[in-house]
């Protein structure tokens, strides 16, 4: 069986209570397995059973992404517009930081770079006003680094935390 998430939107959570405590109504002896439970969990949400709401998630487009419920997620994805492009620097520290993996994203991996073409990623990608102090900032946080000349720019090779992934999925959907 998959592991994908299926959202359920619960519209009267003491229903689905009752109906799952019915559900639950079982001998002592007789502890329900993780597919009767799927089954029980989605009629007490008022479906057929677990297929027909796995049905109704996909055809709703209902997605599901527990990174996203994050409040330094949301705030930071409130500082993009809808194409994707910064357009103001968030307030709280952890909410620039998910920004800054979002402009991590955009830089080409493995590719050395010059302060020009990370500063063309950068404005690209950001219309904040202030490329230099985005492009210092990753430095600063180690996804970036630069020669000591300032010559050569290189993305650092890293595996996003789940809130930055998160936040990078939902601005290349945009």
């Amino acid at each position: 069986m998959s592991q994908t998430a299926i959202p359920v939107v619960i519209d009267d959570l003491s229903t689905f209570a009752k109906m799952l405590r019915r559900e639950l109504a079982l001998p002592p002896d007789a502890t329900p397995g993780h597919s009767a439970m799927l089954g029980a969990i989605a009629r007490a949400a008022g479906f057929r059973n677990h297929q027909h709401l796995r049905a109704h998630a996909r055809d709703t487009g209902v997605q599901s992404d527990p990174a996203l419920r994050g409040r330094a997620m949301e705030r930071a994805l409130r500082c993009f517009d809808e194409a994707g492009v910064l357009v103001r620097w968030p307030k709280q520290a952890s909410a620039r930081t998910l920004a800054l993996w979002a402009l991590w994203a955009a830089l080409p991996a493995r590719q050395p770079m010059s302060e020009r073409e990370v500063n063309e990623v950068i404005m690209a990608r950001s219309d904040i006003g202030d490329h230099v102090m985005l492009r210092r900032t990753l430095i600063d946080l180690g996804l970036a680094t630069r020669t000591a000349d300032g010559s050569v720019y290189r993305r650092v090779e890293t595996t996003p935390p789940a809130e930055a992934e998160a936040i990078i999925r939902s601005l290349r959907r945009r």
